[in-house]
């Protein structure tokens, strides 16, 4: 079995993905292989599984690019019909983040400083991404000119942002754990609704000014349309077991992620309410 990450390895998606896998892999009796496709802001990934047998040999990792991206693209090679929910296995919040020697303490400070100089540089991960959607957001909110450099994932933001290319950036909490407990990046805000146990000293997006940029990812599975309905179910139950081990819930929370589990029909719900969610956040976008 394969699950195709739209990103590259060491990212959000990639990271929490992967210390599921391996655990549904003992639940199925056979290996599950995680395999990176990057590029076209996250669409090569979609686009071969839409188009792989429906057979429950070759999954999806998906997180909110799959919502978002129909919303802003309209050439897509793929489309949400060809895919279908399998489960929901884990979150994540983002953080706004500056490498540790940042002068920016706060939020606050940032923003001030981004009103007096235009064209800062943020890193983000492409228009369908959640944490480039936090950043527009606060960019359209305050009206600010930020210079946008787009990259294919969290690693090379990553590394910019510690080299000092990057001013800031918004990344998955479960891809900067390590290098935010090494001390080298400070977090301004966490995009959750509140503070995270995990970076406890760092402020929730509300009690830093901006209750409506709270947005935490999620990760999935989809599979090609058309899937026989008893292998949805077996993977889902293997994904279900495997996101209550405990090996598995210790080792995302200390990648800064949760367990989250939905079945199929659970998930189907919360990516229709998810749908709703980000067609009013891209209409606000439109609309200032």
């Amino acid at each position: 079995m394969r699950i195709v990450v739209p990103y590259p390895a060491g990212g959000g998606v990639d990271v929490m993905v992967r210390i599921v896998a391996a655990k549904m892999g003992e639940r199925l009796g056979q290996p599950v292989v995680v395999e990176n496709r990057p590029g076209a802001n996250a669409n090569l990934g979609p686009d071969h599984v839409a188009k792989s047998p429906a057979d429950g040999y070759t999954l999806l990792a998906s997180a909110t690019y799959l919502v978002v991206n129909p919303l802003l693209e309209q050439q897509l090679t793929w489309h949400s019909g060809e895919l279908q929910p399998v489960a929901r296995l884990t979150t994540t919040p983002n953080l706004f983040v500056v490498r540790a020697v940042s002068p920016f303490r706060t939020l606050s400070d940032f923003v001030a400083q981004a009103r007096l100089h235009a064209g800062l540089p943020v890193g983000t991960s492409g228009p369908g991404a959640p944490q480039s959607m936090a950043m527009e957001l606060l960019r359209r909110k305050e009206r600010l000119e930020f210079t946008l450099v787009p990259y294919r994932g969290a690693p090379p933001i990553m590394t910019d942002l510690l080299n000092g290319t990057l001013a800031v950036s918004v990344l998955p909490l479960g891809a900067i754990m390590a290098i935010i407990q090494g001390g080298q990046f400070r977090g301004l805000a966490v995009t959750s609704e509140d503070r995270s146990p995990l970076v406890p000293g760092v402020p929730s997006i509300a009690e830093a000014g901006y209750p409506d940029l709270v947005i935490v990812s999620w990760y999935g599975l989809h599979a090609p349309t058309g899937t026989p309905s008893a292998v949805i179910q077996a993977i889902a139950r293997s994904a279900k077991d495997a996101t209550a081990d405990q090996e598995v819930r210790d080792a995302a929370a200390k990648a800064g992620g949760e367990t989250a589990f939905l079945d199929t029909e659970e998930f189907a719900t919360f990516l229709a309410e998810d749908l709703r969610r980000w067609k009013r956040n891209v209409a606000a976008l439109a609309t200032r």
